[in-house]
């Protein structure tokens, strides 16, 4: 049941039309846009300017963990809104020291260091692998990282995207990355060598298909990393920070592998950007006084909203874990009905449907049904809905697939 906006909160203003035709003229054209503008969201549900309703299984790519107009989370960003937005990192201010705490209890890390995106986060761990590398010897550049990865679409988180497609137009990039593929362990030790300053892994693989790396092939990159003295670089941008029904995707493992850096990013701030770099030690040294800096990264905003964020998340990890079971089990469900459904995977709240063919007219129907989900790499079906998912919202969701599907699956 949707709330009630006051008036001023509610009316639309622009028509599609006149929203299409405004980004046609004034913005670059490197979006393609699905054809829905959106006006409002409320729980795990959004409405478009006409006041249609569309249950969000993609949460603003993984961003919007505890959905639209939670109410604790709105209680606090009016809070702080009304105190201070912004100091920039020439001051101190009361929350970034109590979320680098949180974050050392939550990771098993020590030291933080607070940017606006995961590509920024990304940057700045490639930045500590070449001066701990430096530091060594000149040529100790080498990075590890995996066909069919993607770590951001700066220059240098590019240049590690084991992805042709988003590479290729902007070669040449940084040289001495070594792409092996995803759990071949042979082949891993085959890279890895005395110039390796660093190893870079999604424990899960996002934009790349929600492919999971085998437990045997993290821990020899552990194992390699402590052999040459590397740096390994776990990248929870997509798959952490509560999404797999644990703190960080690492922590699945029994016993808990710990990176020298972990990076994050998305769900942390609830939609307000924030990007984390988190370290031990080790790592934390390779960046000293004036190295390295972020003029937005870690505001009073965004650092607030995030501790409220870790105080929810430790309430909603069951059920993350819970949820995302019985949506995978539904899910398995339609795949013994469905014979172009190849495989159902996925962790906690971070699922994806491999498909025989291609998947956009899937999202195209879905919007048409109101459901919001995505496609990636090509043939699987990507869903990240938000952590306050309930057994309910995976029913309607499972319903208006197997509409999509039925349509589909008829000669």
């Amino acid at each position: 049941m949707s709330a009630t906006f006051p008036a001023a909160e509610t009316e639309v203003s622009s028509s599609f039309d006149q929203i299409r035709q405004l980004e046609s003229n004034y913005l670059l054209q490197n979006y393609a846009r699905y054809p829905l503008a959106l006006h409002r969201g409320k729980g795990c549900y959004l409405y478009d300017l006409d006041g249609n309703r569309y249950l969000d299984l993609i949460s603003g790519i993984g961003v919007n963990s505890l959905g639209y107009a939670h109410p604790r989370i709105t209680k606090v960003i009016r809070q702080q809104a009304g105190l201070l937005l912004h100091t920039s990192n020439l001051y101190y201010h009361e929350y970034q020291g109590r979320l680098a705490e949180r974050l050392a209890k939550v990771s098993g890390l020590q030291r933080s260091f607070f940017c606006n995106s995961g590509a920024e986060a990304m940057e700045g761990a490639l930045k500590m692998i070449r001066s701990h590398g430096n530091a060594k010897n000149s040529g100790k550049t080498e990075i590890v990282t995996l066909e069919n990865s993607f770590h951001g679409r700066t220059l240098g988180a590019l240049s590690i995207t084991g992805q042709p497609k988003y590479r290729k137009d902007f070669e040449p990039l940084l040289p001495g990355p070594r792409f092996v593929p995803r759990n071949d362990v042979a082949a891993l030790e085959a890279a890895v060598n005395e110039k390796t300053g660093g190893i870079v892994l999604e424990f899960i693989q996002g934009e790349g298909g929600i492919n999971p790396i085998s437990e045997d092939f993290a821990r020899k990159a552990r194992k390699l990393a402590d052999q040459f003295d590397a740096l390994l670089v776990f990248d929870e941008i997509q798959c952490g920070v509560g999404r797999p029904g644990a703190y960080f995707a690492y922590q699945l493992l029994d016993p808990v592998l710990l990176p020298d850096i972990a990076i994050a990013a998305k769900p942390m701030a609830c939609g307000i950007p924030l990007g984390v770099i988190i370290a031990n030690e080790k790592a934390a040294g390779t960046i000293k006084s004036g190295m390295h800096g972020s003029t937005y990264g870690g505001g009073p905003l965004a650092c607030r909203v995030a501790l409220e964020f870790f105080d929810i998340l430790e309430e909603l990890l069951p059920s993350i874990n819970s949820v995302g079971g019985y949506f995978r089990m539904r899910l398995t469900e339609l795949m013994h009905t469905y014979s172009f459904i190849k495989e159902v995977r996925g962790q906690g709240l971070m699922i994806g449907v491999e498909l025989e063919w291609p998947c956009k007219q899937f999202v195209l129907d879905g919007i048409k049904e109101g459901l919001l989900f995505n496609c990636t790499h090509d043939t699987v079906l990507r869903f990240l809905p938000p952590y306050i998912l309930t057994e309910p919202d995976v029913d309607r969701a499972i319903t208006t697939l197997k509409k999509i599907f039925k349509h589909a699956a008829l000669p």
